[in-house]
């Protein structure tokens, strides 16, 4: 028996545009009431795009307003900035 090696789901970083392993990547998710948040566990129901832990593929995709293209909707400025405060924390406690 010839055990396949099980494959990585890979994804783009709206961010910097590379793929990569989809564990490895943060999930922002438009829900279907359309509201858009982070999902730290890639389980919330929705559309998901994903980028980086990092705050630099954040701020590069939220300046080209890729998750807007993404999710073909206007994201509130106080709603990008809960997600920074999240990525932040995020990042501090890995």
């Amino acid at each position: 028996m010839n055990m396949k090696p099980k494959k990585i789901p890979m994804r783009m970083c709206l961010g910097c545009s590379e793929m990569k392993p989809k564990k490895e990547l943060l999930r922002v998710v438009k829900s279907p009431e359309g509201e858009i948040s982070l999902d730290f566990v890639g389980k919330k129901n929705g559309r998901g795009a994903y980028i980086c832990r990092s705050t630099e593929c954040y701020e590069k995709a939220r300046k080209s307003r890729r998750f807007e293209k993404t999710f073909s909707c206007k994201i509130e400025e106080s709603v990008y900035e809960v997600m920074a405060d999240e990525l932040r924390s995020e990042t501090e406690n890995s």
